[in-house]
């Protein structure tokens, strides 16, 4: 895996996966960013709940749950010190669906969690990861 970063103006960058996708990143007025994209930390945050979506979309379309939707909302605290690295991460799943079964969806959220999403999993060393969910009728 490889990714390219490359300055723009004043502490502004474009961030680009080795898949030739693009994010603008910066950082906020208070140390000199001009708040044009997301912060790095940030982005692991959004990297982490994406990783886990994209594991319990696909553990639920393979156990055959009729699943129509999946947001994951995510709530991270910080180190007060440097480096400021994530101490707790709680995730809330809420997962749509036409009578979707909820021990499925859970069983889906602790595979991800426990097995397959690499950004959890990596986090976990640093941090508490929690989370709870929901499910709801399409």
């Amino acid at each position: 895996m490889k990714a390219r970063i490359k300055l723009v103006e004043g502490i502004t960058f474009v961030a680009e996966s080795g898949s030739g996708h693009a994010v603008v990143v910066d950082a906020a007025p208070d140390v000199g960013g001009k708040n044009l994209g997301a912060r790095p930390m940030e982005l692991v945050l959004m990297g982490t709940g994406a990783c886990s979506a994209i594991d319990v979309v696909h553990i639920l379309r393979k156990a055959r749950q009729p699943i129509t939707d999946c947001v994951v909302e995510l709530e991270a605290e910080r180190a007060a010190e440097d480096p400021k690295v994530f101490t707790k991460v709680h995730l809330h799943y809420v997962v749509t669906g036409k009578g979707l079964a909820p021990p499925q969806v859970e069983r889906a959220i602790r595979l991800s969690k426990e097995k397959y999403c690499s950004a959890t999993i990596m986090l976990a060393a640093m941090a508490q990861i929690t989370f709870d969910f929901e499910v709801r009728e399409a």
